[in-house]
């Protein structure tokens, strides 16, 4: 089968189509469940490009099949899983998506209306369990404001989406003009442009209170604007760091105004709390079957050009989460 194999980790111009075996086994976060999928699209996220330099802390050794996320079609799966063959699914492998069949984690995936696309499909699961449960951790309660910024990235497209599901009022921080239509798009509630004085626009929005959350995907030197730019009590999600940098603050800044920070990964929790997952896969699951998900797919790209996919990620041009299509 043919699949994007990174040879070494010299970035994604070390990403190349080769003819691969079949998977074997099960995958290795999958505790022995053999799930075999039928790719038809693959979505890529921040992560993907990282891994192609060996940066991402979950990732894995060289060589490796690339891609995070998939959408296809069910050919195995245990008799005891949610999912059965022939089911439409989307879900997040972390590696080995970008090939024409993979294996995948029943606990990571939802089943897609018969009326979503693959190519849409593939920007589901990863970033709307994301946006999900980091309103979910936020604790977003209706009426509040909430600060995205990377607003018009993968993540921050699902958090604006998702605005009117929580009952909240968003702002999304974006860069360009381009940005800015993506994120309306989107449904945000606000715009607000970096290139202004985006902080006096969001204390005007929100009756110079501030918000009652933010979540930040991009970290960076203007983290601790965004920090800012929270009300007395308010609380922060830490989602990823685009920006390039991990940020650090003096804690003194959270005492003095009461305030909370947090960071999200699923897995992490499941481990300490189980269920974890399984609740963030209904709340999506829900939402995606009374039709209240609607991915921003910016750009999609052939098998054969995945390392322009990947270098649009890299050098922050992409718009939107940006699909693969394999079939």
């Amino acid at each position: 089968m043919r699949a994007m194999v990174v040879e070494n980790f010299g970035g994604p111009t070390a990403t190349v189509l080769q003819d691969v075996p079949e998977p074997a086994g099960a995958h290795p976060r999958a505790c022995g469940r053999r799930v075999l999928v039928e790719v038809h699209a693959v979505g890529l996220s921040f992560i993907d490009p990282l891994q192609t330099r060996g940066l991402y802390q979950a990732g894995v050794a060289a060589p490796y099949i690339c891609g995070s996320e998939l959408a296809g079609l069910v050919l195995e799966a245990p008799a005891d899983s949610w999912v059965n063959p022939g089911d439409r699914v989307a879900g997040i492998v972390w590696q080995g998506a970008m090939a024409e069949r993979a294996l995948a984690i029943d606990d990571f995936m939802v089943r897609l209306p018969d009326s979503m696309s693959y190519a849409t499909g593939a920007g589901v699961y990863m970033n709307y369990a994301t946006a999900w449960y980091a309103l979910d951790r936020a604790g977003c309660r209706p009426g509040e404001h909430v600060l995205v910024t990377g607003a018009a990235g993968g993540v921050g497209t699902c958090v604006l989406d998702l605005g009117p599901a929580f009952g909240v009022s968003t702002i999304a921080l974006v860069s360009s003009d381009a940005k800015a239509a993506t994120a309306r798009a989107a449904r945000a509630t606000h715009v607000v442009r970096t290139d202004e004085d985006w902080q006096g626009e969001i204390r005007r929005l929100t009756d110079h209170r501030g918000v009652e959350v933010f979540v930040d995907m991009v970290g960076g030197e203007t983290f601790l604007d965004t920090v800012r730019a929270l009300r007395v009590g308010g609380r922060g999600v830490v989602v990823g760091f685009a920006g390039g940098s991990i940020p650090e603050i003096r804690v003194n800044r959270l005492l003095l105004r009461n305030l909370t920070l947090t960071g999200i990964t699923m897995d992490v929790m499941e481990t300490e709390y189980p269920g974890t997952l399984t609740r963030v896969r209904t709340g999506v699951q829900r939402l995606l079957d009374a039709g209240e998900i609607t991915p921003s797919i910016g750009s999609t790209y052939p098998l054969e050009r995945a390392v322009d996919a990947l270098r649009s990620l890299e050098d922050r041009t992409a718009v939107g989460k940006v699909v693969v299509q394999v079939r």
